[in-house]
């Protein structure tokens, strides 16, 4: 996987199959952090389990692997150690809407300075093709042999109902429009979620690259991602998908805002050195608290 750019990986054997969604997914984020000029030496990429959640094994980044669906746990305590750092949590929509989902609504309360891209290609890739919470209602696989009865989870109501402080959706066919997503995510003070859509080239041959083509659309400079109440109907609305900012709040504190540690002192924690028997000290008083 050599290109030129400092996120390539040498030499690296990409367990993804020919065509999947993840390449140009990939090669969005590299490109993004490259026009940004992020130093792979800041940059942490944080992923679960899944597909999607190997994308750290293909980037030139610090990763950090957890368990199916507790990416965003860590992902908010390494900004909270190191605000310093670019975190990005990545994993499928099994991954975050499902095994994750728990995390993924309470991600939303603290607002971490975190980027979360989700790879959401509508079905479990890694598990053999089962249904996943976006899976859309008809879709038929091994387990769901009459088709998924269930309605699609939305991902982007719910975390616009929750007032996620940026909220967007790309498909990885658009290239240029994916990349510019990510790179104001990544620039954005606070939790940033970017819904991709992508398709499974083998597990899911009804949401594919064509059918992704015809039902998705640009969102319009007529739509004010300020206005949460219009981004949700926008959000909530059925049909085509709209590819842009939701919803953007840059009002929100963040979860390191409210943080004890950062109030009289800006270095990052790992950075601090401690006396043990003050922090005994602490410790004792606050037991009666």
């Amino acid at each position: 996987m050599t290109g030129g750019s400092p996120f390539d990986m040498d030499d690296t054997d990409v367990a993804w199959c020919p065509g999947c969604g993840n390449f140009p997914l990939l090669a969005s984020l590299k490109e993004a952090l490259d026009e940004l000029g992020k130093d792979p030496a800041e940059v942490v990429t944080v992923g679960g389990i899944g597909q999607g959640a190997k994308l750290p094994h293909y980037i030139n980044t610090n990763i950090f692997v957890g368990l199916h669906g507790r990416a965003l746990p860590p992902a908010t305590a390494i900004s909270a150690s190191n605000p310093n750092l670019t975190v990005i949590a990545v994993g499928g929509d099994g991954d975050m809407y499902a095994e994750g989902g728990n995390h993924l609504v309470h991600t939303i309360r603290r607002n971490p300075d975190i980027t979360n891209l989700v790879h959401n290609n509508m079905v479990y890739g890694l598990t053999r093709g089962q249904a996943s919470p976006t899976s859309q209602k008809g879709f038929q696989t091994p387990v769901q042999t009459g088709g998924v009865t269930l309605g699609e989870f939305n991902p982007l109501a719910v975390a616009i109902a929750l007032d996620a402080s940026f909220v967007a959706r790309a498909f990885v066919g658009d290239r240029e429009g994916t990349r510019d997503i990510i790179k104001q995510a990544v620039t954005h003070r606070g939790y940033a979620l970017v819904d991709i859509l992508q398709p499974c080239v083998t597990f899911n041959h009804t949401n594919t690259y064509q059918y992704f083509r015809e039902n998705t659309y640009r969102l319009g400079d007529d739509h004010d991602p300020t206005d949460r109440q219009a981004a949700f109907e926008l959000a909530s609305k059925q049909g085509k998908f709209g590819l842009g900012i939701y919803y953007l709040n840059k009002d929100r504190p963040t979860f390191n805002d409210g943080l004890e540690a950062y109030r009289t002192d800006p270095a990052p924690l790992f950075e601090r050195t401690y006396d043990p028997v003050k922090i005994s000290e602490l410790i004792e008083s606050k037991r009666s608290v």
